[in-house]
């Protein structure tokens, strides 16, 4: 059974586990961390950074806009979930609401992709030591993120909490309706 297919009514236990999650402190820092670095992204990226890429050679140019692009990307991802969670937090939007493709990170790269963009030298040869920096603190943040979203939405759905020998027979004669003895 999918988050959506779940009763509305019917709170699981990893829309429990969600609703503990954005009502923390980890999440708490983790909103701040992201807002944080998309702000201070983009004051460099409007500032120090454009100013830095004008006099960068045309390879390194092209290296510099690449990533930039990369990781105002990569920013909004992350701005835009933890603003979604942030919705969940304040009753704004339902956990199954929150639970939609639209709203998740979408099918992230491998973690091997990943790790080989923060690692990638090459590319970062020649630009400023300041993008390279807001690069991996974001790739770092979006792992993160990566990680907390699976956990709040990919796992399998959970078996009712009732365990009793009633609610057992009472699901083995719903689903063989003509096989009871009553």
């Amino acid at each position: 059974m999918s988050v959506q297919q779940r009763q509305a009514g019917e709170p699981s236990r990893v829309n429990q586990a969600a609703m503990r999650f954005v009502s923390s402190k980890m999440f708490s820092n983790i909103f701040a961390e992201g807002m944080q670095l998309v702000e201070e992204t983009a004051g460099y990226l409007d500032g120090e950074g454009r100013d830095a890429a004008r006099e960068l050679d045309r390879s390194e140019a092209l290296s510099y806009a690449g990533i930039s692009m990369r990781l105002t990307t990569r920013l909004m991802q992350i701005a835009s979930w933890l603003l979604v969670m942030r919705a969940v937090r304040e009753d704004e939007m339902s956990y199954e609401e929150a639970a939609q493709d639209k709203y998740r990170l979408g099918s992230p790269e491998t973690s091997d992709q990943r790790k080989s963009e923060i690692q990638s030298g090459k590319e970062l040869a020649g630009l400023p030591a300041e993008l390279v920096r807001l690069r991996a603190e974001t790739a770092k943040l979006y792992e993160r993120i990566v990680r907390i979203d699976g956990e709040l939405f990919d796992q399998p759905p959970l078996a009712p909490a009732q365990y009793d020998a009633a609610s057992r027979i009472e699901a083995l004669n719903r689903a063989f309706p003509g096989n009871n003895e009553d």
